[in-house]
């Protein structure tokens, strides 16, 4: 999906969001990689689904630009809520699999061995 509709230019701020927080030892650079490869797949969903996505994502991209919005969306990451739950995890587990592939030593906090 292209334009208006594609739901990665809301998925982004997220994505980076949540990687940080779960995975607070990768690296910046790391972190904009696998970014990178979450938005690239969520642009690629089926256009009900990326409309489903986007819709969750610019409510959740509008919550962590508000104040105390982070906390909000702290407290709904870290439950399974229906809908915004499955947005948490489709995110989360793309992060996770691109970090873990591109990267197979990297420990639990996303940090690299020395």
């Amino acid at each position: 999906m292209s334009g208006l509709l594609s739901p990665t230019e809301h998925v982004r701020p997220f994505a980076d969001w949540l990687l940080a927080r779960d995975l607070p030892g990768l690296g910046d650079e790391r972190r904009r990689d696998a970014v990178g490869f979450v938005a690239r797949r969520v642009d690629g969903l089926p256009a009900p689904m990326a409309l489903g996505v986007g819709a969750i994502a610019m409510v959740v991209r509008v919550l962590l630009a508000a104040p105390g919005g982070r906390a909000v969306v702290g407290f709904v990451a870290a439950r399974p809520l229906p809908l915004v739950g499955e947005y948490v995890r489709l995110v989360r587990s793309l992060g996770y699999a691109y970090v873990w592939d591109a990267w197979p030593d990297t420990r639990s906090d996303g940090s690299l061995p020395a």
